[in-house]
């Protein structure tokens, strides 16, 4: 089968790799139907991810057919059509018990990091009875790509928040994280959603797909200025940095009001300052670290039912045989691009 893998000085490359075969009786073999290149998948390239294994094969976000699954597997069966979760968890430990499947001890990050990913034609799958969720009948599998990783970061974004009923909520980024996140702090109830962002277009996006009442451009403006205005001078609810970008961490604590809550999706790729003696006084508290993709059958049946849509994300389609295009083409940031997804 065809395969991205990267190298260990960051070089990626499509090769011929055998099938991947059953190693434990939770897994399942999945042939891959839609997958995604992320910004995670870039930050591996770059060699930000130390835990990344060289020469394994890309990719986390996927969409498939099962066609084989290990004999503990009860939930699933040849044929399902299912959406997987960007992190392989047991759901037994005590990390799992706790909701905290990110840390959980025998999994985490392992899908195009640790073990062999998606960005292939088939990909194994460890703990498939928790890893892998059936998706409904009248939901696509286009509609369903996004549900394990990009809509469940924004929901883990906005469920960091504790959002109530009205709070003003600014997101640091309107890229494909931060819109869901938009979409996610709207249904926990958020009166007023604010987006951040340089770009234009996203920017744009957010308005039109009514995800925002708010955007603002800090090249253009004071953003601290203009949330003041907007809040009686107090600062936002809270934040939801999406972003990562060289001073968006510092953006997110001066824009919040005192005792708000921040949450930090953003994956950063240089270490940043937490001025203690600046913030002192104002109560903030800072929730951060790698999503924890607990509500993927909750979020494919809000689908289902027409609460949630993701599609207006997928901007550009590759097949898998031209994804190195694919990789260039994300790299370079097309204003126009949000998602690139990867057909095999």
């Amino acid at each position: 089968m065809k395969a991205l893998i990267c190298h260990k000085n960051g070089s990626i490359e499509l090769i011929e790799k055998e099938m991947p075969k059953l190693q434990n009786d939770r897994d399942a073999i999945v042939k891959v139907t839609l997958s995604s290149i992320c910004t995670s998948d870039l930050h591996i390239i770059r060699g930000c991810v130390p835990r990344f294994v060289p020469e394994t094969v890309l990719g986390h976000e996927f969409v498939g057919e099962i066609v084989e699954v290990g004999s503990a597997v009860k939930n699933l069966k040849k044929g399902d059509r299912v959406a997987a979760n960007c992190e392989t968890f047991c759901g037994e430990c005590f990390f799992c018990k706790r909701g905290f499947i990110n840390n959980c001890e025998k999994g985490g990050w392992e899908l195009g990091c640790r073990i062999d990913g998606c960005q292939a034609e088939f990909v194994r799958v460890p703990f498939a009875d928790t890893g892998l969720a059936k998706i409904p009948d009248n939901v696509s599998y286009e509609n369903a790509l996004f549900v394990g990783d990009i809509l469940s970061s924004g929901y883990f974004g906005a469920e960091m928040c504790e959002i109530k009923k009205d709070d003003t909520i600014a997101v640091i980024g309107s890229g494909p994280v931060g819109l869901c996140a938009m979409m996610c702090a709207k249904y926990m109830g958020a009166g007023k959603i604010i987006a951040i962002d340089v770009n234009v277009l996203r920017l744009k996006i957010a308005k039109n797909q009514k995800l925002a009442d708010f955007v603002f451009n800090p090249l253009v403006c004071d953003i601290e200025k203009e949330v003041k205005n907007l809040t009686e001078n107090r600062g936002v609810d809270s934040v939801i940095e999406c972003a990562g970008a060289k001073d968006t961490f510092e953006m997110s604590w001066k824009i919040a009001r005192p005792n708000a809550i921040i949450g930090v999706v953003a994956m950063y790729e240089e270490n940043q300052i937490l001025p203690l003696p600046e913030m002192y006084g104002k109560n903030l508290t800072f929730k951060t670290g790698g999503v924890d993709a607990v509500h993927c059958e909750k979020l494919l049946d809000m689908i289902s039912k027409g609460m949630f849509s993701t599609d207006f994300l997928i901007t550009n389609k590759i097949s898998l045989r031209d994804i190195k295009k694919g990789y260039e083409f994300f790299e370079n940031r097309s204003d126009s691009c949000l998602k690139v997804v990867v057909t095999s």
